[in-house]
């Protein structure tokens, strides 16, 4: 009898965790699958917690930490991430349209093919962060820090970036039509193969971006900063090119 009980009390250990919709917020919750629409959450600590396919629908976070958390497949349409840790989270695949991530650290979180359609980003801190194929479509990430942030192939149609910073970033065969990049610092930034049809590169910096096959069809590039850019045909821009690459 002691034996079998000692039995069953190894294979209870060895069972993985279960989510338990109803633990309270702590550093590590398992909250996987749960339903947390319109939670109130404001400064909980959510380090490395696990919320896989959770639904956050309108969820108030914002002022969490949630570093390390792994948010893939979860759904955040509408919820309030302002000034959030999210550092090295994941939210691979994950819905967030309309949510706001104003002035969140997001620095290296993986967003890839997440959808942030009409989010807001303002004043974020996104660098070395990963949008690759992320619908970030009518998405405003004004003055935000991108800088070596991976953003290939991502839709960022009618997306303002205006005055956001993304010194090295990565934009190959991003779609950046009708976007706004206005006083944007796109320093060394690769823009090859882009579809920037109607963009506005207004007064942005451009010093030694490449931009080798990209479609800028009625792009605007007045007063545009153009040193040592790569154009479209791989032509060298002089280091005194402003607003055309000559």
């Amino acid at each position: 009898m002691r034996r079998l009980g000692l039995l069953l009390l190894l294979s209870a250990l060895s069972l993985p965790a279960l989510a338990a919709c109803d633990d309270p917020p702590a550093a590590g919750v398992n909250w996987s699958g749960c339903d947390k629409r319109s939670a109130k959450l404001q400064r909980a600590d959510l380090r490395g917690a696990l919320l896989t396919r959770s639904d956050l629908t309108d969820a108030d976070l914002s002022g969490s930490r949630l570093s390390g958390a792994d948010l893939n497949f979860a759904t955040l349409n509408q919820a309030n991430l302002s000034r959030s840790r999210l550092d090295d989270a994941r939210f691979l695949s994950t819905e967030m349209a309309g949510a706001d991530l104003s002035q969140a650290l997001m620095d290296q979180a993986r967003l890839d093919r997440a959808n942030l359609s009409d989010a807001t980003l303002d004043g974020a801190r996104l660098r070395r962060t990963s949008f690759y194929q992320a619908n970030l479509e009518n998405a405003s990430l004004l003055e935000a820090d991108l800088q070596q942030a991976d953003l290939g192939q991502a839709r960022l149609t009618g997306a303002n970036l205006d005055r956001a910073h993304l010194l090295n970033a990565s934009l190959e065969e991003a779609v950046l039509e009708d976007a706004s990049l206005v006083e944007a610092n796109l320093e060394k930034a690769n823009l090859e193969r882009v579809k920037a049809s109607f963009a506005d590169f207004s007064r942005a910096n451009l010093t030694r971006a490449s931009l080798v096959g990209a479609e800028l069809f009625q792009a605007r590039f007045e007063e545009t900063n153009l040193a040592g850019a790569i154009w479209t045909d791989r032509t060298r821009c002089h280091f005194d090119a402003v607003g055309t690459c000559r």
